[in-house]
């Protein structure tokens, strides 16, 4: 699934920022609905009617979801497992797996193509109706060591399942938690409230690292889902299973926690740390 870097990824291409048209002054002219249950709300024909016509101010991103700011309407797209996003020629042949297009002036198309129908999206006049479930961004000023000291002490929970919880921290998922649990030398299984205060500074500035540094290297790319990418070649334990920790030399370890493959550095990330 794509996290926040690739998230945010999508969004600088769709806003013009690395090459090639960009989307932010483009008016959509028609709605294509492929696949009816990519479209989460309002019901496909008023969702066709309210968004003809609508030019795109801005594409940002909040947590893993695309955020395309309309007149008046909000455009909310979530990638979940397999999505991607294309900006094209309106020419261009469809490709197989595409649940969504948007027609856009100057003869382009912005497609969504989605192979396993998770995806979704949302039409909205305010989109705090879904934003508002989420957690503070990790990447934002008001992210802050002290603030995620008190958050954790709040909580009995396991380190790597409550980082993965979106109303906690909005945005990663099992790469850049792994890779962050890995830097900051806490162990996956470690409970929240145990974490001293300059621990939850460490894991603070840990997280806060592999998510720059993910962006700057256009995320991962590790399937067929997401092309493009670089940060994969710079693992530290993701899918590293067997192979030396850069830190320390032992053999990374794989194992399931919350129903998710783990990696983590057994000698780097003692049970009690």
């Amino acid at each position: 699934m794509p996290e926040l870097p690739e998230v945010e990824t999508i969004a600088s291409t769709l806003r013009g920022e690395r090459g090639g048209p960009g989307l932010p002054g483009r008016v959509i002219q028609r709605a294509h609905l492929l696949w009816p249950r990519t479209l989460a709300e309002p019901a496909p024909a008023e969702f066709a009617a309210r968004i003809a016509g609508q030019p795109v101010r801005q594409v940002g991103r909040r947590a893993k979801y695309l955020v395309f700011q309309l007149e008046p309407d909000w455009l909310l797209l979530h990638l979940r497992m397999s999505g991607d996003l294309r900006l094209e020629p309106a020419s261009a042949p469809l490709q197989p797996h595409d649940r969504l297009c948007l027609e856009l002036d100057g003869s382009l198309r912005l497609a969504f193509n989605d192979a396993r129908k998770f995806g979704r999206a949302w039409l909205l006049a305010d989109p705090q109706a879904v934003l508002c479930r989420l957690g503070p961004e990790p990447l934002a000023e008001d992210f802050t060591p002290a603030g995620l000291h008190h958050k954790l002490m709040q909580t009995r929970r396991q380190l790597k399942p409550l980082l993965l919880d979106q109303t906690f921290i909005a945005g990663l998922g099992n790469i850049y938690t792994d890779e962050a649990l890995h830097m900051a030398g806490l162990h996956p299984l470690r409970r929240a409230d145990s974490l001293s205060t300059s621990e939850a500074e460490t894991l603070w500035h840990a997280i806060r690292s592999v998510l720059a540094d993910g962006i700057r290297r256009n995320g991962a790319s590790i399937d067929w889902v997401y092309r493009g990418g670089d940060f994969q070649n710079h693992f530290r334990v993701y899918q590293r299973t067997g192979q030396p920790c850069p830190v320390c030399g032992a053999a990374v370890v794989r194992t399931v926690v919350g129903q998710r493959g783990t990696h983590y550095c057994p000698q780097c990330q003692k049970t009690g740390s």
